[in-house]
């Protein structure tokens, strides 16, 4: 492998405005370290993806990439959300570059450790997955349930990474087959070990926003694991074939010993409906995604792009 590969780095932004200045200087920087380095090319370049802002975020990666030639912006026509903007990054900058390394803008995720990463591509990994080494930083709510979902995912039989987000290298060859994934329900996470190919891991601490707010609320996180395992996993559907068998095997057990106007009837009566409107959702959601499946929308538009891209 070339110790001077084209290293991308592929940084997605909404609403980003005000820790947006603190991480181009710090990522630009780091940069330079590793070209200084000889650990990659004077040619890699840090390309910010504004997935449709309101405020002021467009603006300033513009007059980034006046200042530095190493930065590049994608403005997307609209939010498509976090995992659409990471795609679009990487798919711009799949020809153009040896590998890229996608991280969040606030820089919760340690740049320091991006040598580890390239070296790792270096020694042969087409992915490098960043894995926290623990969760001290989040608050007990958000720890234990990131650590339900990720035990939920394996119960369900869908591959991930745990304590892995969205802070990964991948290598060229591994963006050539992610472009054969045509899904528009996207979830990165699960899609990543389904490529094969080489992997390994770098281990990192996560740290505090360096300012502003988290762009990935409850509400959001939530519909993240929706997707993950509505678009991974057919288990739920199981569960209600499950779930009406027990409940009808339960009744007819029951019948006999049962009493007019006996309490358990209702409760029977309340555990039926409560799964039967459990199980519409359930369907409701699988249905729902086979249909904007079927749609074949693109998954992104870009607006316009600055910068020199290569």
């Amino acid at each position: 492998m070339d110790h001077t590969s084209r290293i991308c780095l592929v940084v997605p932004c909404f609403d980003e405005e005000q820790v947006l200045p603190g991480s181009m200087e710090r990522l630009t920087k780091k940069m330079q370290s590793l070209i200084e380095g000889g650990l990659i090319s004077d040619k890699s370049r840090i390309l910010f993806v504004d997935d449709g802002s309101r405020d002021g975020t467009w603006q300033l990666i513009e007059r980034a990439q006046q200042k530095e030639r190493m930065v590049c912006g994608l403005k997307l026509s609209r939010n498509f959300g976090h995992q659409n903007a990471i795609l679009a990054g990487m798919m711009e900058m799949k020809d153009k570059c040896d590998a890229v390394i996608t991280l969040d803008a606030d820089l919760q995720d340690d740049i320091e450790v991006l040598d580890a990463f390239i070296r790792e591509f270096q020694k042969g990994s087409e992915i490098v997955y960043g894995v926290r080494s623990s969760r001290l930083v989040d608050h007990l709510f958000k720890r234990l349930s990131a650590e339900g979902f990720y035990r939920l995912m394996k119960k369900l039989g869908v591959e991930l990474i745990y304590n892995h987000a969205d802070y990964r290298l991948v290598s060229r060859r591994a963006l050539e087959e992610l472009e054969k994934y045509k899904e528009v329900n996207l979830f990165l996470r699960g899609i990543m070990p389904r490529l094969g190919f080489q992997t390994s891991i770098v281990r990192y601490e996560r740290k505090e926003r360096l300012a502003g707010k988290s762009k990935y609320p409850l509400k959001k996180m939530a519909a993240l694991a929706v997707d993950g395992v509505t678009s991974f996993s057919s288990k739920p559907l199981s569960f209600l074939t499950v779930s009406g068998f027990l409940i009808l095997t339960g009744s007819l057990l029951f019948m006999p010993v049962m009493k007019k106007e006996n309490r358990s009837i209702l409760v029977s009566i309340w555990a039926a409906l409560g799964i039967q409107l459990v199980g519409a959702g359930i369907l409701g959601e699988y249905i729902g995604k086979i249909y904007l499946e079927t749609k074949g929308r693109p998954r992104f538009t870009v607006e316009k792009s600055v910068g020199d891209f290569l």
